[in-house]
């Protein structure tokens, strides 16, 4: 049986992003490599994503004036 794996082109469309934008994330280790060339299986790329922290985790930074409340 042969065994499929996913290329950074994949991954990226698998995450909704450009080929450019995957090159900031930092990838799982790979699951195979051929040559210098990089492959994760789909459930590698899909078990990673979904450990990554949310957008805004931690707060960022505090505001310069906080408003308050009435």
């Amino acid at each position: 049986m042969t065994e499929h794996y996913l290329g950074v082109t994949q991954v990226a469309e698998r995450l909704g992003i450009s080929k450019a934008a995957i090159s900031a994330y930092k990838l799982p280790e790979p699951d195979v490599m051929i040559g210098r060339t990089r492959g994760w299986k789909a459930e590698t790329i899909d078990t990673w994503n979904s450990a990554r922290p949310g957008r805004g985790v931690g707060g960022g930074r505090p505001r310069k004036h906080q408003q308050e409340r009435e």
